[in-house]
């Protein structure tokens, strides 16, 4: 099921899916992060596997490392930025609609559009 979608960033890859959820790993490169973002119709769950940086929930931000965990709850504004390595993520989605059409890009470094 595995298939690696490029990014800017890095790259992510589903891992599986099923009745109103979606696992994903995603690899956020040395230096780099992903947009500064919201869904309107999905909640994540990251787990840090591998690497370090920091993750930002609303106005929260944790240092992220190995067995790092943050709930990312429907409409929050969030963002994962990778330090001096790779940062590994585990992200579980949950809800119904599961697509990367649910993202609404706040700001981003790779000046994308918002697809949400």
């Amino acid at each position: 099921m595995a298939n690696v979608v490029e990014r800017p960033w890095g790259w992510f890859e589903t891992l599986g899916r099923g009745e109103g959820y979606l696992v994903k790993r995603l690899c956020i490169h040395a230096g780099e992060r992903i947009s500064l973002q919201r869904h309107h119709h999905r909640l994540e769950h990251w787990v840090v596997v591998q690497g370090c940086g920091e993750l930002q929930c609303g106005d929260t931000r944790i240092p992220a490392a190995p067995g790092t965990t943050l709930e990312v709850p429907c409409g929050s504004i969030h963002r994962a930025s990778a330090s001096d390595q790779d940062l590994l993520i585990v992200e579980v989605q949950r809800g119904a609609t599961l697509s990367e059409d649910d993202i609404e890009r706040l700001q981003d470094d790779y000046q994308r559009f918002s697809a949400g």
